[in-house]
């Protein structure tokens, strides 16, 4: 039986088989529905999270995240493709990302607390432009990873997003 206290790492994106491995965890005073509902409205991100624009879903008339779901956008300045391979509402997401010099894996973990809602981001990446951004800024991952679970916070102890 999987561990479903930690990330489900696909092997090719493992941290063991990765040279880029960052981890950052959050405990929100917010209810995961309410953290899902935001992170899952994936076309709104740009809005609240500074890293992301350019931001739209692919082949799909959707405005919400759900399992097989495509998305374009940009981060860390590079175009990116990303499709949802784990989805498990209000508990578990995670996507692909590839673009020029750049294949990783992002997962996001969402586990209730005594605060209200644990969440844990964490991303592997291979590639070119992986290794030397890791090399030139080795704590720029991780601090926008940071600021981007903080706005999550912010965002989920707003309320739930507006619907369409």
């Amino acid at each position: 039986m999987k561990d479903q206290s930690s990330i489900q790492w696909p092997e090719h994106y493992h941290p063991q088989n990765c040279p880029v491995h960052v981890r950052n965890e959050l405990d929100m005073a917010a209810q995961p529905e309410r953290v899902w509902a935001w992170l899952v409205r994936a076309p709104l991100w740009p809005a609240w999270y500074v890293n992301s624009a350019n931001l739209r879903i692919l082949e799909s008339a959707g405005t919400e995240l759900k399992p097989g779901t495509r998305f374009r956008w940009k981060t860390f300045g590079v175009t990116i493709t990303s499709t949802v391979l784990e989805y498990v509402p209000n508990e578990r997401l995670a996507w692909d990302a590839k673009g020029l010099g750049v294949d990783a894996y992002h997962a996001w973990l969402l586990r209730p607390s005594a605060n209200g809602c644990d969440v844990l981001t964490e991303e592997t990446q291979h590639g070119w432009l992986a290794r030397l951004g890791q090399l030139f800024l080795p704590n720029r991952m991780s601090k926008y990873h940071q600021i981007w679970l903080e706005s999550l916070q912010d965002k989920a102890l707003s309320g739930f997003p507006d619907s369409d």
